[in-house]
C-alpha cells in the first residue's frame, strides 16, 4: 500500500482563517484534521475500493501523511483525480410495492470510494462555512442542513396553514417534484450560479473538476455494464451533491415570492402555500400563472416536472363559498383532494391528520402481527432490534 502513494512530508497545513465575502480557494487541511475526517466516515460497502473502507480507518495512522498530500495537493490544485470520478450505479427499487419490472420505478445510487467521499467531506466543511457565514443558503431549504430534517419542512409548512385558518383564511398547499431532479442539473448553469456566488478561482475550478469527466457503471445482480461518460447531473449518493443541488435550486425561491406565495423545500420536494381570504375569487388564476412561471424556470435549468406527483391541497376557511379548487399546471387539470401525503406524512383538508393516524397504526400492527409470527425463533435481542427498526420508528417519525 505504501509504494502506491508518494513521498510527502508531514507539515501541517496552515491554520483556518475567517472566510472572506468571496471564496476563491480551499484551504489545505492538517494531519489531525484529514485523521478525523477518515475516522468518522461510515465504512461503505464500494466495489471501487482497493480495500475495504473499515480496514482503510485502522491503518489510517500509517497512511497518514500520504492522505494529506493526496487531499490538499487537490485542494490547492483545483483539481479532482479522474480515478475519484467514477462511480457504480446500484438501482433502488423506490418502493417494495412498485413493479420491478419497471425501469421508471428504480433511484440510481451512486456508490462511491471511500476516499473520494472523504475529499468531497474535506471541501463539504469549508464550502458549507463560506455560505453559512454570508448567509448564501435558501432559508427555506430543509435539505442537506444541519439542523434540519423532513421534520422541520413539515412542522414550517403546517403551523403555516395552522396560522392562516386560525385567521380564518383559506389555504392551498401545492406539492411539486421535478422528474429525475439530481441526474438533470446542467453543470454550466451550475457553475455560473457558483460565481454569481462569489465563488472563484480555484475552489471554482476544484468545482469544475469535481463535475466534469465523471463516469459510471450500472451494476445489476452479478452484471457490470461498460463505462458510460455522465455529462449532466450531480450524484446521488456523493456528500457533495445534494449541497450543490440545493444551490442550483436557489433561485426558485424568487419566482414563487414574486407571485405572493411562500414556499419551503426539502431537497427537490417543493411546498408552495398559498393563504387567502374566502372572498378571493382569482387564486386558482394566481396560482396557474405561478405554476406557469415555475414551469419556464423548469425548462431553463432543465428540470421537468413530474405531474403525476403534483398534489393540490385545499384548506377552506371559515364562511369560504366553495369547498374544491382547481388548477391548471402546463396545460394539465390538478384538481384539490381530501388528503396528500407530504414528505411521508398524510395531511388532510383539516389539519386533524386522523388519516396519518390510521396508516400508521396500520402499518405499526402489520408490523406487529409479522414479528409475534417469528418470535420464537427469536431472540430476545433480536426482537428488540426488529421492534425498534419495524414498529417503534414509524411511531417516533415526525411526532412533535
Amino acid at each position: 500500500i505504501r509504494s502506491s502513494f508518494a513521498k510527502s512530508s508531514d507539515t501541517a497545513g496552515p491554520a483556518h482563517t475567517a472566510l472572506p465575502c468571496a471564496l476563491t480557494s480551499f484551504s489545505p487541511l492538517s494531519p489531525d484534521e484529514i485523521s478525523r475526517l477518515v475516522t468518522a466516515g461510515r465504512p461503505t460497502t464500494c466495489p471501487l475500493d482497493p480495500i475495504p473502507s473499515s480496514l482503510l480507518q485502522t491503518i489510517s495512522g500509517d497512511l497518514l501523511p500520504y492522505l494529506t498530500s493526496l487531499i490538499n495537493s487537490s485542494l490547492t490544485a483545483g483539481y479532482v483525480p479522474s480515478v475519484f470520478k467514477r462511480a457504480r450505479v446500484a438501482p433502488l427499487l423506490k418502493k417494495p410495492t412498485l413493479d420491478p419490472s419497471d425501469v421508471n420505478n428504480y433511484r440510481p445510487v451512486s456508490l462511491l470510494s471511500f476516499l473520494s467521499k472523504t475529499l468531497e467531506r474535506a471541501v463539504l466543511g469549508q464550502l458549507s462555512c463560506y455560505l453559512s457565514q454570508n448567509d448564501l443558503l435558501d432559508p427555506n431549504q430543509s435539505g442537506f442542513k444541519t439542523g434540519h430534517s423532513t421534520e422541520t419542512a413539515l412542522l414550517c409548512v403546517t403551523e403555516a396553514l395552522r396560522t392562516a385558518k386560525a385567521n380564518s383564511l383559506s389555504s392551498a398547499l401545492i406539492l411539486l417534484d421535478p422528474s429525475a431532479a439530481f441526474d438533470t442539473v446542467n453543470h454550466q448553469i451550475l457553475l455560473s450560479t457558483l460565481s454569481e456566488l462569489g465563488i472563484s478561482g480555484a475552489a471554482h475550478a476544484w468545482i469544475a473538476s469535481y463535475l466534469t469527466g465523471r463516469s459510471y457503471q450500472v451494476a445489476w445482480r452479478e452484471a457490470v455494464s461498460a463505462p458510460r461518460a455522465l455529462t449532466t447531473g450531480v450524484p446521488q449518493g456523493s456528500v457533495l451533491g445534494p449541497l450543490l443541488f440545493s444551490l442550483y435550486t436557489k433561485s426558485l425561491g424568487s419566482v414563487i415570492s414574486s407571485h405572493g406565495l411562500s414556499y419551503h423545500c426539502y431537497a427537490d420536494d417543493t411546498q408552495l402555500i398559498f393563504s387567502f381570504p374566502p372572498s378571493d375569487n382569482q387564486v386558482a388564476n394566481r396560482i396557474s400563472a405561478c405554476l406557469a412561471d415555475i414551469s419556464v424556470w423548469m425548462t431553463d435549468h432543465h428540470l421537468k416536472l413530474n405531474l403525476g406527483k403534483t398534489e393540490l391541497l385545499f384548506l377552506p376557511g371559515k364562511d369560504c363559498p366553495f369547498h374544491d379548487l382547481a388548477i391548471t399546471v402546463d396545460n394539465s387539470l390538478v384538481s384539490s383532494s381530501q388528503s396528500a401525503k407530504n414528505l411521508g406524512v398524510i395531511l388532510d383538508n383539516t389539519l386533524s391528520f386522523s388519516t396519518n393516524i390510521k396508516a400508521v397504526t396500520r402499518s405499526c400492527r402489520f408490523m406487529l402481527y409479522n414479528i409475534r409470527r417469528v418470535r420464537p425463533c427469536l431472540t430476545q435481542e433480536a426482537a428488540q432490534v426488529l421492534i425498534q427498526a419495524l414498529v417503534i420508528s414509524r411511531l417516533d417519525y415526525c411526532n412533535s
